[in-house]
Order: structure tokens, then C-alpha cells, then sequence
């Protein structure tokens, strides 16, 4: 992929032009994602001591799902979203966050280490000493994202 910027003091606004041979899934990331950016930020709010707070997605160490309801997990606490978690997926920087079961998300910014010794699984030690595991079904991906 070819990167290309021009700056002309003519120009109103920015403007971008995705040049490509033929629609690809390579072209419809690149559009999906540019068009994710110029949404209105959607935040997260979580629910603690009978009070609505905003949380920053950079102090989130993990979300999980657990008897029917989603928790965020902060630094400062614990907090209960009322969205589901693949919307709490969405709203997520996606080079940060990821899926690690279909019940939990983490923030590779928070994780001690990854332990490979289990067989078929990978145990995740997150900043808040909590110990978690990668499901079997998104080892590949989370192996991918470590490079091994």
C-alpha cells in the first residue's frame, strides 16, 4: 500500500482519495476504518456505588461478561456497563484492546505476561494481578498478535 499527502492552502477541508484497482478486503478495511474515525466518539459509562461515571478505555484493564451482566475493570474498581459486550468491543481502540473469549476483552496495555506453558490454552497475567485465560478459539489470534 502506497501512502500519498498533499498539502494545498486551497483546500476547505481535508479530503481523502482511496485509489485502488478493485474493491478488495484490504480496500473495505481501509474504508471501515476511515469511517469509524469521523463517527462522534461514543463513550463508555459504567455504573458504580449508584453513580453513572465515563470510563477511559486506557484505564481499562479488562471487560467481561458474567451471569447476564458486562463489568469493566479500572484501576480504580469495578464498574457495571449496560452494554453488551460486543458494543463495548466496538467502541474500543482495536490495536489495544482484544477478545480473548467470547465472555471477556483485555487491554494488552495492562498485561504482565502471557504464559504458553498449558497446552491448547494461554494463561494471561493482567496489572492488577488478576490471572485469566484465552479461550482455545481465539488462541491463533492472540498468538498472531504476539508474533509466535
Amino acid at each position: 500500500m502506497q501512502i500519498e499527502v498533499k498539502i494545498d492552502s486551497s483546500c476547505k477541508e481535508p479530503k481523502v482519495i482511496l485509489m485502488a484497482a478493485s474493491m478488495t478486503e484490504e480496500v473495505n478495511d481501509i474504508l471501515g476504518r476511515l469511517t469509524d474515525q469521523m463517527r462522534t466518539p461514543q463513550v463508555i459509562t459504567g455504573i458504580r456505588n449508584d453513580k453513572v461515571e465515563i470510563v477511559e478505555p486506557a484505564d481499562l484493564i479488562r471487560v467481561y461478561a458474567n451471569a447476564g451482566k458486562v463489568f469493566a475493570v479500572t484501576s480504580r474498581g469495578e464498574y457495571t456497563l449496560r452494554l453488551r459486550l460486543y458494543e463495548i468491543e466496538e467502541r474500543l481502540p482495536p490495536g489495544q484492546f482484544v477478545r480473548i473469549s467470547n465472555s471477556e476483552i483485555i487491554n494488552l496495555k495492562h498485561v504482565n505476561n502471557f504464559d504458553l506453558s498449558f497446552t491448547g490454552t494461554i494463561c494471561v497475567r493482567l496489572s492488577d494481578k488478576t490471572t485469566t485465560y484465552v479461550s482455545r478459539r481465539y488462541v491463533a489470534r492472540i498468538k498472531k498478535i504476539l508474533g509466535i
